[in-house]
């Protein structure tokens, strides 16, 4: 309890404080894609004021879970039900239900879009991001908030590896909250702006809840005949979202030629 609180005003700490900062900003890339998607599910002129206000109140959120881990650290692995049959094994607790569940609706979230965006409504003209799917501010924000708090038990834990000092986690977990308030509209923007990345981003969101099925199989043990659920690692999301980013990029710029070509071939009806 002691070390919990102790002074945080020392070299060692404030490096520390320093690498959970960078820590926070990898590992809000994913949470702060969503949120920008989510958002666009709010009224128009209510879009900057629920990613402001959810993010301010997943800080606050953030802050209370990241006290009740660090006291009760223990309690969130102690196993709650087992699962033992002849084609699946598990031994699940805390911390890898909820994980889990975040990764099985953050999937179930990109699906969804993707079937909507491919979708063809006659009465709406082209379908895009949350067209069909206009939710109230206070839903919203609830998503945010909530998927927030999924996605801060990796940054939390991992910031409880770097130190245990609470005063540093949480200034850490301030100035990450900060910075993705003052990202947050740029992401959104852009997305408005090039809608042809829209669909890269609800890939990406759909890398994301594989990532967190995988993390909750594997913190539960999970195993499907004989098959243990092996943790997808950073570096391979990483790599999968660079060749994500890097098709789309390619794609983009060989239809730009395929358009160009037909346009030199057919002058007359471009006139």
């Amino acid at each position: 309890m002691g070390e919990l609180f102790a002074n945080p005003f020392t070299v060692e700490n404030l490096f520390t404080l320093l690498m959970l900062v960078l820590l926070q900003a990898v590992l809000g890339f994913d949470n702060l894609l969503y949120i920008s998607l989510e958002s666009q599910r709010a009224p128009k002129e209510k879009q900057p004021y629920v990613r402001k206000l959810g993010i301010s109140v997943a800080i606050i959120l953030r802050l209370v879970l990241l006290l009740v881990l660090s006291l009760l650290i223990d309690k969130v692995n102690v196993s709650l039900f087992k699962i033992d049959t002849s084609f699946m094994h598990g031994d699940f607790n805390v911390h890898s239900l909820i994980v889990l569940a975040g990764g099985a609706f953050i999937m179930y979230t990109a699906v969804k879009e993707v079937f909507h965006m491919i979708a063809i409504h006659p009465e709406e003209g082209e379908g895009h991001l949350g067209e069909g799917s206009k939710k109230s501010v206070g839903s919203v924000i609830t998503m945010i908030v909530l998927m927030n708090l999924v996605f801060s038990f990796d940054s939390i834990l991992s910031a409880m590896a770097l130190t245990k000092n609470f005063y540093v986690m949480a200034t850490a977990i301030v100035i990450g909250g900060i910075l993705m308030i003052w990202l947050s509209d740029g992401v959104s923007t852009f997305l408005k702006k090039n809608r042809m990345y829209e669909v890269l981003g609800l890939f990406i969101l759909l890398i994301v809840g594989i990532m967190l099925l995988t993390e909750g199989g594997h913190l539960a043990h999970l195993s499907f005949f004989g098959n243990e659920v092996h943790q997808m690692s950073k570096t391979t999301f990483y790599f999968v979202i660079v060749v994500l980013v890097l098709t789309d990029i390619v794609q983009g710029r060989y239809q730009k030629k395929l358009l160009a070509k037909q346009e030199k071939a057919n002058p007359s009806r471009h006139a």
